[in-house]
């Protein structure tokens, strides 16, 4: 019986060692930055969540993202759904992003009831400027066409002009 013991006791806390653990929590956060599309001249927050817990059928995530040229926070809500393992948050366009400085994010989660399920609050900090993007678009049309407004007569021009925050 001692033998028995000595053999199933380190294989159980063996076992028990490979169970991941999750708390109540239904999402993780897994990933945020922010995305400067240098060929269509905007950028955006991206947040990525991954489901740790199932979730109620018709749940969804709003998420509020700090608008960096001031005012009021950008929102975005998404439905979850329960067969995809991640979730994945990408705000409207935003201007005047400054390097160095962190922006707020929060992303709730909410039951098909209208109950809040979860809240996270983190902050994203981005180590460039908005400035680096051109001031329009390099290239327009499905089929990424040089933009006539930047390329004159299809020339390439000498110095690009560059994002501007208004304030």
């Amino acid at each position: 019986m001692k033998r028995a013991l000595l053999i199933l006791l380190p294989l159980a806390l063996f076992l028990a060692a490979c169970q991941r653990e999750t708390g109540p929590d239904p999402l993780k956060l897994t990933g945020k930055m922010f995305v400067f599309n240098y060929r269509l001249a905007y950028a955006t927050y991206l947040v990525t969540l991954e489901q740790t817990e199932p979730l109620p059928e018709g749940s969804v995530v709003k998420a509020e993202f700090e608008n960096p040229a001031g005012g009021a926070p950008l929102t975005l809500e998404r439905r979850i759904f329960p067969n995809l393992p991640r979730v994945v948050l990408e705000s409207p366009d935003i201007t005047c992003v400054k390097k160095d400085r962190p922006y707020k994010v929060t992303v709730a989660v909410v039951g098909p009831d209208g109950k809040r399920l979860q809240l996270l609050e983190t902050q994203v900090t981005s180590n460039v400027d908005q400035s680096i993007l051109p001031a329009k678009p390099l290239v327009v049309g499905p089929g990424y066409d040089k933009n006539p407004d930047v390329f004159k007569d299809g020339r390439t021009p000498e110095h690009f002009e560059m994002a501007r925050c208004p304030f």
